[in-house]
């Protein structure tokens, strides 16, 4: 009784704080609802892009990936602050600049229309088909396991999964159809808080029970036990037998991970409608930056946890990943916490889920709807439009969701690679409208094409012997081939220039050139000081 307690006193502490905060905002119009009404701060920005990026997908799956595999899988988290540099010092200014709402709008402008209908149709499929579900039932899974629901309420374990998924999914949607994205962005920071709190206490209170009341000591048996789980460079395979089925081999971090990385943190609109909605240039600058020093210590949270797992379980679980995390929370977390930590959990779940809902909403509302259904529709038409399709997709991620314990993988390898069927097209044409000028409207559909029959050709139906990594870098580099041979034939007719339309204050932050100095060292002294462990 006191766990459910601290859940719902917290749940309902995050809603009450953050709808009294936003009492006075008008979610009516376009930016208000969509945007923020650009009013966002750096600390609200980095709140909730950590939010947004870290739900249960990480906490479950890579806490799974690293109780098995190791510490190679924080190459995910400690090389986005590499992109959170270039997000801050190039593609921001030049958003804020152009005043956009979604990324495809960007494309229509370099592009034409068609190729902005075309990613964001992408974007839509991409949120529904993977996203959505995976942490939905991530959530749900743990949600099931630390609150034993099928036990309490005396029906099976499929029967409590289901039931927890339409819980979660219907609070969340409530919360993104409502709200729009500042109160989406306000519960992020908040619960993002308390994910640091729950989070870091996981391992802290493991390493304190295995030292005896000495967390070093608890440190160093667990290192002891499987030094070799420290080490963050992979000598796993890329190439050839036995690639396909590797984590993260040390290769793959100079090849199609950069293009991942840069597509996620810079171009990836549930992440840069938080940028869209800052207040100024400097704000959102300074959003990015603490999110990619977040992003370097954000391993403590959700790798260490699996390391020390190890130490309690052995291999155990080596067949059923998805449950060490919840099994060590059990284990170490005293039971008056664990209504807290479940409601902190719950945040991280809705902070994704709403986010890409939010973000859905937008591209279909204003890149769709109002283009080909209704050219005249006013601000509070769109809005409506929103919550309408957030709703729709809220129910299809909740009847996807229950069927991925059938997948064969890992949860956050099973997210990255369907990730990669979507992802490196749409960053291979975006990439290309920034930096390759004679690439042409015809040849970014063509590109956009290719690259879609190129990765699901190599990695599910011919199935070559190679990391999918791997196979993301060679689909950029062939995109790239592809379209610039297109455009040689079919050259770019229309002009395209970024100019400050003066939306918000585009003056750059002072310390963001130094911050983003000592993100770049921070990330290397990770591989510099644990490349070697073991």
């Amino acid at each position: 009784m006191v766990a459910f307690i601290s859940f719902f006193v917290f749940t309902a502490f995050v809603a009450a704080y953050s709808s009294w905060k936003l009492r006075k905002d008008n979610f009516s119009t376009k930016d208000g609802y969509f945007l923020g009404g650009r009013s966002l701060t750096g600390i609200v920005i980095a709140g909730s892009l950590l939010l947004t990026n870290i739900s249960t997908e990480h906490l479950v799956g890579m806490n799974g990936d690293a109780y098995k595999h190791g510490a190679i899988i924080v190459a995910w988290e400690v090389t986005s602050a590499l992109a959170l540099v270039a997000a801050a010092l190039y593609f921001a200014p030049r958003y804020l600049q152009m005043g956009l709402t979604t990324i495809p709008e960007f494309l229509e402008k370099r592009f034409d229309g068609l190729t902005r209908t075309i990613i964001a149709f992408l974007l839509i499929i991409s949120f529904v088909s993977t996203l959505l579900p995976i942490v939905l039932y991530s959530g749900a899974i743990s949600i099931e396991q630390i609150f034993d629901i099928s036990g309490l309420l005396g029906i099976t374990q499929t029967e409590g999964l289901w039931l927890t998924v339409i819980v979660v999914g219907f609070i969340g949607a409530v919360y993104a159809i409502f709200g729009g994205l500042k109160m989406v962005a306000y519960t992020d920071t908040i619960n993002g808080f308390g994910l640091l709190v729950a989070g870091i206490s996981i391992p802290l209170l493991a390493l304190w029970n295995i030292g005896d009341g000495n967390m070093m000591e608890g440190l160093r048996l667990v290192f002891e036990k499987a030094p070799e789980k420290f080490n963050v460079v992979s000598d796993e395979v890329s190439v050839g037998p036995g690639s396909r089925d590797a984590i993260m081999p040390f290769g793959v971090l100079f090849t199609g991970l950069i293009i991942n990385q840069l597509y996620f943190w810079t171009m990836h609109q549930s992440i840069i409608q938080r940028v869209l909605g800052a207040v100024s240039l400097k704000e959102a600058q300074k959003g990015l930056l603490y999110a990619g020093l977040l992003k370097i210590l954000v391993p403590l949270i959700i790798v260490l946890p699996g390391i020390i797992a190890f130490y309690y379980f052995n291999d155990t679980f080596y067949d059923k990943k998805e449950l060490v995390y919840p099994s060590l929370v059990k284990k170490v977390l005293p039971f008056w916490m664990t209504g807290f930590f479940v409601a902190v959990l719950m945040g991280a779940i809705l902070s994704t889920f709403n986010s890409a809902l939010n973000s859905a909403a937008t591209i279909f509302s204003l890149g769709i709807y109002k283009r080909y259904i209704n050219k005249n529709a006013n601000e509070k038409r769109l809005v409506k439009i929103g919550k309408s399709t957030s709703a729709l997709l809220a129910l299809f991620a909740i009847g996807i969701a229950p069927f991925i314990a059938h997948a064969p993988r890992g949860l956050y390898q099973l997210l990255q690679q369907l990730n990669g069927i979507f992802f490196i097209p749409m960053a291979t044409v975006i990439l290309a409208g920034f930096f390759l000028p004679k690439v042409s409207a015809k040849a970014a559909k063509v590109g956009l094409l290719f690259g879609l029959l190129f990765y699901i050709f190599t990695n599910f139906i011919w199935q070559v012997d190679m990391h999918y990594v791997h196979i993301w870098g060679i689909e950029f580099v062939l995109n790239i081939g592809v379209m610039l041979l297109v455009s040689h034939f079919h050259p770019r007719t229309n002009s395209f220039s970024i100019t400050n339309i003066g939306v918000v204050d585009v003056t750059q932050w002072k310390y963001a050139k130094g911050f983003s100095i000592f993100l770049v060292l921070a990330t290397l002294a990770v591989y510099i000081f644990l490349g070697n462990v073991g």
